[in-house]
């Protein structure tokens, strides 16, 4: 068996040596970044994951060698054995951990010639996405997505270690599973062994973490795969990853208290920044009120309010019309932006139509009234409530929506956001936390004409608003929880049903039969009546929360092999088309796709 590397093995990474390594003889292994000729002297930049050293092959040192070094270009793999010595003065680079210092070589070894790459390895090269998640494997040797790796493993290392000492325990469970709706679509795999029946891959592992419980091991952990076949964007993809938890015997403050701790510890092990402890917490109907969304950014002000009560007898039909019909009428004030052209606020206004508003109506507060079109139908009673309850000042610029109470919350809470990017209102080094609780245990379907549950269906209702289940299921506030930063979800739990009776009971809130729940879940409502302890637990999307940490806006950037937002991998082709033979196998055919 031949080495190629001979004798030599690498003594030091490309980012630890400095002046006090002077003299010493070192080996060193890596990349080629870049090579440049300077009159005879040839300089290259040697780099590994850690960082660059640079590499001297100095003719009157070793002739030899120096004729090798003409034939190496960016990317070839190289090792040199060398001397460490002081940069003459006035040519340090401050920019380089190593920049005190220069190996002279003595001896080279090219164990690896290199195409010319498509990009330029460094983090400001100008490629598209496409390019770089093609050549991935290349893409993966820019400082910046391994800086990204190397966090997201300190990051789960530091996870694991917070929940282990707690007395967590990592258990796996099954990737191949049953079907269950949990919200999106599954992905199957076919089964050979049984023709004509599928597995799914897990959306998470919930059903599982609570067999846990009722199984006895009170705390579960688990970094865990996760499926969902569904429409991508930048911060999802068909492959997740959940830092995944569960307690036995505990309540909403449990978990809380521990995933605080968690995020703490996370951050300062990652981050060096400590996080105020506990987190801020609202109501699902407070920040809705206030904020317009359910995950509501805190950086900035802009809060909402609603002035249905106000505007319900005026003389702007618009606004009394929509109150009289069950809506309402919330405004945002734009505090200081009387200045926004009319061109600005129609854009404003087709940015609110994207989430169905159909109108934006505003109003700017000049020093001898009001300017805007529906200035005249408001009285000055009216006017001077407005103004008391909004908040209006000269210079303000104040916008209303009038529509069903989804609508006009969701087209404010974003235009919200929008407009605090906008006036660059946000700290970006800041990270407000937020706990936002009591969602509403179900929501309408209108496609469907049929209730479904908001988070999932096995989380419990509030004690106090069981006897709503039959009677009014959209007034039942669930025990359900999420962790909100800088206006992002990063986490979301609940505390569990673990009683058989409730669980049949919101199954059958949700329309299903007791044949449906039972050959879907049948499984779980014989574990719920075999004694199941109270439970609940948490899921933290860890591809986001490492994104955040990396203060990023992709969490492409921070997986290593991700699919495009058409699910494909471009660097393996990924999904491809399979043989007659193994479709065969699997009892499958393929049908013809017709536009």
């Amino acid at each position: 068996m031949t080495d190629m590397l001979g004798k030599m093995r690498r003594t030091h990474n490309c980012r630890e040596l400095g002046r006090d390594d002077a003299g010493r003889e070192v080996v060193l292994m890596g990349w080629v970044q870049r090579r440049r000729d300077h009159g005879g002297v040839i300089f290259v930049d040697m780099r590994d994951r850690e960082g660059i050293t640079q590499v001297v092959f100095n003719p009157d040192l070793n002739k030899e060698v120096h004729e090798k070094a003409h034939a190496i270009r960016s990317e070839f793999v190289i090792g040199i054995t060398g001397k460490v010595e002081k940069r003459p003065e006035g040519m340090t680079n401050p920019n380089l951990k190593t920049g005190e210092i220069e190996v002279f070589a003595t001896e080279l070894k090219i164990l690896n010639p290199a195409n010319t790459p498509p990009f330029l390895i460094e983090d400001t090269v100008d490629v598209s996405e496409n390019v770089r998640l093609k050549y991935r494997h290349i893409d993966l040797r820019r400082p910046n997505i391994q800086k990204n790796l190397i966090l997201r493993h300190k990051a789960a290392a530091s996870v694991r270690q917070y929940l282990n000492n707690l007395g967590f325990i990592d258990i796996e469970t099954p990737v191949l599973t049953k079907s269950t709706p949990e919200g999106a679509r599954d992905y199957l795999v076919p089964s050979r062994v049984n023709p004509g029946m599928f597995y799914a891959l897990p959306q998470s592992p919930q059903l599982f973490k609570q067999l846990l419980m009722i199984s006895g091991f009170d705390r579960y952990y688990q970094i865990v795969r996760c499926f969902r076949d569904e429409d991508l964007r930048a911060d999802r993809q068909p492959e997740f990853t959940q830092i995944d938890l569960e307690m036995s015997f505990v309540g909403e403050e449990d978990v809380m208290r521990i995933s605080e701790g968690m995020i703490n510890t996370l951050f300062k092990e990652v981050l060096d920044k400590n996080i105020e402890i506990p987190f801020e917490r609202l109501s699902y109907a407070e920040a809705i009120d206030r904020f317009g969304l359910d995950k509501p950014d805190l950086r900035f002000g802009l809060e909402l309010k609603d002035i249905s009560d106000i505007v319900k007898t005026s003389g702007f039909k618009v606004f009394a019309n929509v109150v009289e019909k069950g809506g309402i009428v919330k405004v945002l004030n734009a505090k200081g932006c009387f200045e926004f052209s009319r061109k600005e606020i129609d854009d404003l206004t087709e940015f609110a139509a994207v989430y169905k508003a159909k109108g934006l109506a505003w109003v700017k507060v000049k020093e001898d009234g009001w300017q805007s079109p529906i200035a005249k139908f408001f009285t000055e009673d009216e006017k001077g409530k407005l103004a008391e309850r909004i908040g209006m000042e000269k210079g303000d610029l104040v916008f209303f929506v009038a529509d069903e109470s989804k609508i006009a919350n969701d087209a404010l809470g974003h235009l919200r956001n929008h407009l605090a990017g906008k006036l660059k209102l946000i700290d970006e080094t800041e990270f407000r936390f937020l706990w936002v609780t009591q969602f509403p245990m179900m929501e309408y379907d209108e496609n469907e004409k049929r209730y479904q549950a908001m988070h999932h269906p096995f989380t419990a209702p509030l004690e106090d608003d069981y006897a709503l289940l039959e009677k009014s299921p959209l007034a039942v506030r669930s025990r359900a929880y999420d962790l909100v930063l800088n206006g992002s979800e990063i986490g979301g739990g609940s505390i569990r049903i673990h009683q058989k009776e409730l669980q049949e009971k919101v199954f059958e809130a949700l329309g299903m039969t007791p044949e449906s729940y039972n050959e879907k879940f049948g499984f779980l409502l014989s574990a719920l009546d075999s004694g199941a302890p109270p439970h609940g637990g948490i899921a933290f999307g860890f591809d986001r929360l490492v994104m955040m940490l990396c203060g990023g806006s992709s969490i492409r950037d921070v997986i290593a092999f991700p699919k495009t937002q058409k699910a494909a991998c471009l660097l393996t082709n990924a999904p491809s088309e399979t043989s007659k033979s193994q479709l065969d196998e699997l009892c499958l055919r393929i049908k013809a796709v017709t536009s």
